[in-house]
Parts: structure tokens; C-alpha cells; sequence
């Protein structure tokens, strides 16, 4: 039996290689999901079942980094239930998580959004509900 001694320096081009290939897959296979969703839209005729398909959707945009896009199916899948708490979740920490020139005008637009998850459902967003005291938003 040969023993095999490996250098760390020898395994860096796998570790390079690894690191651009992993985004790619991750970024395909989300393309791949995302397909399978709209076309999920044009089969489904049920607003309720078509919320949860658009919030789906959002979810996808906001993991690829696209939270304009994201927001906009958020927006969607509200205007068909406007009883998606995770959808006004998601779309506050998008808001919390903006542009810092205009930073106060999009956590005004958080404490919204959460405001309505939080009275969709108490028990939850408990780090939300405590950012809303102490910033004060509460009321």
C-alpha cells in the first residue's frame, strides 16, 4: 500500500476551481427552480395557491440577490393574500437591509411591513417586534 502525501499547496487550484463552480450550479439550479414556478403559473388557477408560488418566486430573487425583482413578486403574491406574514418579512428585511443614503425612509418601510407580519402573526418576528421598541417605531 503507497501512501499519497498531499501539500495544502497542491490542493489550491481544487479549492479556486470549487469556488467559482459552486456559485454557478447554485445560480443554475435556482434558474431551473425558478422555471418549474412560472410554469407552475400558468398551470394553477387557484389566487390562494397562486400566492404562495409567486412569494416562491421572491424567495428566488432574493437569494440570487435581486431584491428589486423580489420585491416586486413579494408586492404579487400579496395583492392575491394579503395574509403572507412572510411575505411582508421578507419584504422588511429587504427595506431594513437598503440603500444607506436613504437608509431612515427604508426603515420606516421595514417597520410596515413588519408591523403587518407581527399583526398577522403575534407570536412571531420576535426580533422584528423588539427592533420596532427600541427604534422607537412601535406604537
Amino acid at each position: 500500500m503507497e501512501i499519497l502525501l498531499i501539500r495544502p499547496f497542491q490542493l489550491w487550484p481544487i479549492f479556486y476551481y470549487e469556488s467559482f463552480r459552486q456559485p454557478q450550479e447554485k445560480r443554475r439550479h435556482l434558474l431551473i427552480i425558478e422555471m418549474n414556478y412560472y410554469e407552475a403559473m400558468r398551470l394553477e388557477i387557484d389566487p390562494y395557491d397562486r400566492s404562495y408560488i409567486l412569494y416562491n418566486i421572491g424567495l428566488i430573487h432574493t437569494s440570487n440577490g435581486e431584491h428589486t425583482k423580489a420585491l416586486e413578486y413579494y408586492f404579487r403574491a400579496l395583492e392575491r393574500n394579503p395574509f403572507l406574514p412572510q411575505a411582508f418579512n421578507n419584504m422588511a428585511v429587504i427595506c431594513h437591509y437598503g440603500d444607506s443614503e436613504i437608509a431612515e425612509a427604508w426603515f420606516d418601510q421595514a417597520a410596515e411591513y413588519w408591523k403587518q407580519a407581527i399583526t398577522l402573526t403575534p407570536g412571531n418576528y420576535i426580533e422584528a417586534h423588539n427592533w420596532l421598541k427600541i427604534t422607537g417605531r412601535f406604537e
